[in-house]
């Protein structure tokens, strides 16, 4: 009996081992910079995500608070309006997820409509809302905007469903380029950090984060990670991506700031101990609104995926005690609503 079951694990073990390197993907390869130490990047703040055994501790002494399925949740589902040539409008989809339409063009974000956020449809982290915005719904997309290859901000079967629809122009991180040409698609830029390029009448620059990349089990931190400033007819939009907390938002507050507009993430922040480095808590939310000198922000990242122990709705209370806190209005940084359009700049 014992052999069996050692047998059971080994395969088991080896299986995972078979899944995890069929998901990993290649990695950046170009020269050694201050981030990038010819294998791996590094965060601008030194701070590493948790290694394996913290992984192992993590999934050993999880207490993750409830989530329940929420489809009672506003679907817009008639068309868009185009989008305007003068300010801007952003609908809240979900998750990291925006329409951004401004300068005339349509613009998203981290695109995710998938029941899942995972390398399968039939396990991994569900959806606890529907998309704000039905798929069909959507205008015609000129441009994405990828922040880094994670299954819940980069999702193939949208991206696939986005290309046969709008074949719209890509802009990713370091590295990702590759992972998405080897798939079909064409028109994908990639960029570094600080680095900035004009397309559609807009300057989009990429900008540090503390945070880590992965496919799978052998390609951690191979493809590099980031947030985006848009900048157009002299209005600032700042696209923040996932981050831990770090000195980083002051220097782009000197070199990029102050920001019009700001979208900074909320959720998936506990247990702290485990998520710091790579996700600010609601309080850290407020800070980096503050240091990024944000006239106007918007939150994301919660409670649509269970993707840390905080559960739905507690990233929303946090959030509203540290603005209190801070002595932050809440018209300033708001909690969006699925599938409302906000508008800004007009």
């Amino acid at each position: 009996m014992i052999f069996y079951l050692c047998t059971a694990l080994l395969l088991f073990i080896l299986l995972v081992i078979i899944i995890g390197f069929s998901l990993s993907e290649k990695g950046y390869q170009g020269p050694i910079s201050d981030h990038f130490d010819g294998k791996k990047f590094l965060n601008p703040d030194g701070l590493p995500a948790q290694n394996f055994p913290a992984v192992l501790k993590y999934g050993l002494t999880r207490k993750p608070e409830p989530y329940t399925e929420n489809y009672e949740t506003y679907v817009r589902t008639e068309a868009m309006p185009p989008p305007p040539t003068l300010g801007t409008k952003i609908t809240f989809v979900n998750h990291a997820t925006f329409l951004i339409q401004a300068n005339g063009k349509n613009i998203l974000t981290d695109p995710v409509w998938s029941k899942r956020c995972s390398p399968f449809q039939w396990a991994g982290p569900k959806r606890m809302r529907p998309p704000g915005l039905a798929f069909e719904a959507l205008p015609q997309i000129d441009l994405i905007l990828l922040s880094h290859n994670h299954y819940d901000h980069l999702d193939l079967d949208t991206l696939y469903r986005l290309r046969e629809k709008y074949d719209p122009q890509i802009i990713v991180p370091l590295g990702v380029k590759n992972m998405l040409s080897k798939r079909g698609f064409t028109k994908v830029a990639e960029m570094d950090w600080w680095d900035t390029k004009s397309i559609m009448g807009f300057e989009i620059q990429s900008t540090p984060t503390n945070h880590f990349s992965a496919r799978g089990m052998f390609d951690r931190d191979k493809t590099l990670w980031c947030g985006y400033l848009l900048k157009y007819q002299g209005f600032k939009t700042y696209f923040l991506g996932d981050s831990g907390y770090g000195q980083i938002f002051k220097t782009i507050n000197e070199r990029c700031g102050p920001m019009d507009l700001s979208l900074i993430p909320i959720g998936a922040y506990k247990p702290r101990w485990f998520m710091s480095p790579i996700h600010v808590s609601p309080e850290e939310a407020v800070q980096v609104h503050l240091d990024v000198q944000s006239k106007q922000t918007i939150a994301m990242h919660f409670g649509t995926f269970p993707l840390a122990d905080d559960g739905q709705g507690t990233a929303e209370k946090e959030f509203a005690i540290a603005l209190k806190e801070k002595g932050v209005d809440s018209k300033s940084f708001m909690v969006p609503e699925e599938g409302m359009t906000y508008s800004f700049g007009t």
